[in-house]
């Protein structure tokens, strides 16, 4: 054979492996990429439990339960971005968050009040009539007005942040060293 002729059929073989290499290569990246997208078809969204906690400056905590279908992770944790994740097992993600306002129930029907020992404390309901929620302090009875001492035995309605915020500001200078 002539070094020609061993030339052209080297060259052929070369071309014949090279088509073979890159031809299979493309259809397989081909098939990968269809059985890629017919398992992620076939995968079901993953369901969640989810435990929203949520903290109120008055001290009241509540705790929701959502449960999530998650189609893609990164939808999820955006929703959830302004939580603080708690806790994290197979099926349940817990959450919680500070919430600067006063909680429901206050707003529902809390009161203002004082026990019978002249401790300041929250009441869910008229304070003669309903249960402690929050005690805050001591009050001296002695130091107190007749008026003020009148409106905490009657109740003094919780509605806002604020007015819950004054109370304890105005009840404080009355409070026992």
């Amino acid at each position: 054979m002539t070094l020609h002729l061993r030339v052209v059929l080297l060259f052929l073989l070369v071309t014949a492996a090279y088509g073979l290499v890159f031809f299979n290569s493309d259809s397989y990246r081909n098939e990968e990429a269809q059985a890629v997208q017919a398992t992620a078809r076939e995968m079901k969204p993953l369901i969640v439990k989810v435990i929203l906690e949520r903290n109120y400056i008055d001290g009241e905590t509540s705790e929701e339960i959502v449960y999530e279908k998650i189609q893609a992770m990164e939808d999820f944790w955006s929703k959830y971005s302004e939580w603080q994740l708690v806790d994290m097992k197979a099926g349940m993600v817990k959450f919680k968050k500070e919430v600067d306002d006063i909680s429901p129930l206050l707003k529902s029907n809390g009161y203002f009040g004082v026990t019978h020992d002249g401790v300041l404390s929250i009441f869910n309901g008229i304070p003669s009539k309903a249960r402690v929620i929050q005690s805050f302090f001591q009050l001296d009875m002695k130091k107190l007005e007749s008026i003020e001492r009148k409106k905490l035995e009657k109740g003094i309605r919780i509605s806002s942040k604020d007015q819950y915020v004054e109370v304890l500001n105005i009840f404080r200078n009355y409070s026992k060293e």
